[in-house]
């Protein structure tokens, strides 16, 4: 079976079953409802419509907050296609359906070629409604409280081209760990955990401590949000902006994890037997 053919089976695979239209959902509502809450509060604050000096706090300035609510797609989102990529290959393990999928194509690096090719389909997919629910009620609602909402900069359109490459990205690396860990709970939990939890932790660790700023730099986390330029971890939550590696950096770094994951996965996962 060539690509296309294999491309289209993984296509008409994935779009048969309700995962990715309620991993859907739960994107949206996630993703919208945080971008629409902080624009709003941020916003206010910015322009003092609540809190005001009696809050004690320093203003937030308004220039920056654009790119920040609209990176959320991709800062708080990215988990989404990370999830569907390791369902994607771990599910085919779980149902035993990679017995038939491997008959119908026995050269087996051509069946994991259409599963990428269809998880970039997916990652592309995701992107567009992360980036409509962020960009659409972030904009607006920053608007409302009198704040520039930078839709005319051409580097803004700049950044959110960049979160659907991230998007991309974080789907190839689901589907490199899904290759690599057969066990779906194994996998899932293990991705949560890590993006969820350890990361985060050795982010905020690494804001405070000069030498574990050096190592949380080229973390997937920290390579994503370098390679969209703009996170609200690194503008309110203890990391600077100064730590991280340059844009086109924060790709490759992303680029390495999916390839390195998805070789490993090829050479001491896929290739074995599946019964």
């Amino acid at each position: 079976m060539s690509l296309v053919n294999a491309t289209r089976s993984e296509l008409t695979k994935q779009f048969s079953t309700a995962m990715w239209w309620i991993l859907g959902i739960v994107l949206v509502a996630y993703v919208g409802s945080t971008a629409a809450g902080l624009a709003a509060t941020f916003g206010a604050v910015a322009t003092g419509a609540i809190g005001g000096d009696s809050a004690g706090a320093p203003p937030l300035p308004e220039e920056i907050l654009p790119p920040v609510i609209y990176s959320l797609a991709t800062a708080v989102g990215y988990v989404f296609p990370l999830l569907i990529g390791v369902i994607v290959v771990t599910g085919e393990f779980r149902h035993q359906t990679l017995t038939p999928t491997f008959l119908a194509t026995p050269r087996r690096g051509v069946a994991l070629g259409g599963k990428l090719v269809a998880g970039t389909v997916l990652g592309l997919l995701y992107a567009a409604l992360a980036i409509v629910v962020t960009v659409g009620p972030g904009a607006g609602l920053l608007a409302a409280f009198g704040v520039d909402t930078k839709l005319d900069d051409s580097d803004i359109w700049a950044m959110i081209g960049r979160m659907v490459i991230a998007f991309v990205l974080w789907m190839l690396i689901g589907i490199g760990v899904g290759t690599l860990v057969r066990n779906q709970v194994a996998a899932v939990v293990g991705v949560i955990a890590f993006t969820q939890f350890l990361e985060p932790i050795l982010r905020t660790v690494g804001g405070f401590v000069d030498g574990v700023t050096d190592v949380v730099r080229w973390l997937p986390g920290a390579a994503s949000d370098a390679l969209v330029g703009a996170s609200i971890y690194t503008s309110f939550m203890g990391a600077q902006a100064d730590d991280q590696i340059a844009w086109w950096a924060g790709g490759l770094v992303l680029l390495g994890y999916a390839v390195v994951l998805l070789v490993a996965g090829y050479l001491f996962s896929w290739r074995r037997d599946v019964s």
